[in-house]
C-alpha cells in the first residue's frame, strides 16, 4: 500500500508531467507551476482517484502537504472505503 503522497504524486506525474524530485511535501503548489485553475483541476482529479466527495467552500492549499492533509481529513470524515487501485497505480493508503 502506499501514501497518500505517493498517490497524489502519482496523479501530478501522470497529469502534469513533474519531475518527481520536484514533489515534497513542501513544495509550493504554484512553484510546481500549478495556478489556481491548475489547482480547480486537480482537486476533480483527486475527487475521482480517492473517491471522496469535496466541500463547495473554498479551501487554501498552499503547498502538497496541505492537499494531503485536507485528502486524509475528507478520507477519514467521509469514511471512505477504497476500492483497489486499477492495475499498474499505487495502492491508497491514508497517512
Amino acid at each position: 500500500m502506499t501514501t497518500t503522497f505517493e498517490r497524489l504524486s502519482a496523479i501530478l506525474l501522470k497529469d502534469y508531467k513533474l519531475q518527481p524530485d520536484r514533489l515534497t511535501v513542501d513544495a509550493p503548489l504554484e512553484s510546481l507551476g500549478i495556478d489556481s485553475l491548475g489547482t480547480v483541476e486537480l482537486l476533480w482529479n483527486i475527487e475521482d482517484a480517492f473517491q471522496i466527495k469535496l466541500p463547495a467552500d473554498p479551501v487554501d492549499l498552499p503547498t502538497l502537504g496541505d492537499v494531503v492533509r485536507y485528502v486524509d481529513a475528507l478520507i477519514a470524515k467521509q469514511g471512505v472505503v477504497l476500492a483497489p487501485a486499477p492495475p499498474g497505480a499505487p495502492a491508497l493508503r491514508s497517512t
